[in-house]
């Protein structure tokens, strides 16, 4: 008796479901990133061999090409409560809104007297705001307040979220919730610029800081 002879074919896999899942997945990351804001001044640091990242709680001064101090603090509530300290010291006020744009933003450059109009603005336009930066000369020193400040408020934040981590079981290093100080100038800027900043954090006793660089081979490895 001749044996049957079953016609040979290819598996066929119907991928439709999979090009559903990933339009899926792409409209989901869309949606739910949040854009980094886009930053008032361009800087060009200098170039090392560190590999050190910077990390999220932070407070960085930043000093362009032309001298010109900028200021970041991370964490949107800790940017709130340093705000409102510098709002009672200075007597400048701020509506929700403005509050509420100024702790989402990131970098800023600007005395407390020009910071409602900064604040009004588009990021694009920022950038050409007409400002002197973060004021730090002796005679008004905003920049040293807005460390302090923003210390106090880090230190907050930073012990609110240790607390939540031990609740939830962990084992946190309180070290790893305290802000870091980190010091961002431009290759072209004035070094006297740089060192008015660093007395202004050696001033508050705040002596260990990091300066950004860009990344650079290292001939060692």
């Amino acid at each position: 008796m001749p044996k049957l002879k079953i016609p040979k074919s290819s598996p066929a896999i119907d991928m439709t479901p999979m090009v559903d899942l990933a339009f899926l997945l792409v409209t989901f990351f869309m949606l739910a990133a949040s854009f980094r804001p886009s930053e008032p001044v361009t800087v060009e640091t200098p170039s090392s061999v560190s590999e050190k990242v910077i990390p999220e709680n932070m407070i960085m001064v930043t000093v362009a090409s032309d001298g010109k101090v900028f200021f970041n603090l991370t964490g949107s509530e800790a940017r709130k409560e340093a705000l409102k300290n510098m709002m009672g010291l200075y007597q400048v006020a701020l509506n929700d809104e403005q509050i509420e744009k100024f702790s989402l933003m990131s970098t800023f450059g600007c005395s407390m007297k020009e910071l409602p109009a900064y604040l009004d603005l588009s990021g694009d336009a920022r950038k050409t705001f007409n400002t002197k930066g973060v004021p730090l000369d002796s005679l008004d020193n905003q920049l040293k307040n807005w460390i302090s400040y923003s210390n106090a408020a880090a230190l907050n934040s930073g012990q609110t979220a240790y607390n939540e981590a031990k609740q939830k079981g962990l084992a946190p290093d309180a070290n790893d919730f305290k802000p870091k100080f980190i010091i961002r100038a431009d290759g072209k800027a004035v070094y006297k610029k740089a060192e008015e900043v660093i007395d202004v954090f050696r001033e508050l006793n705040l002596n260990n800081l990091s300066f950004v660089t860009s990344s650079e081979f290292n001939p060692t490895k």
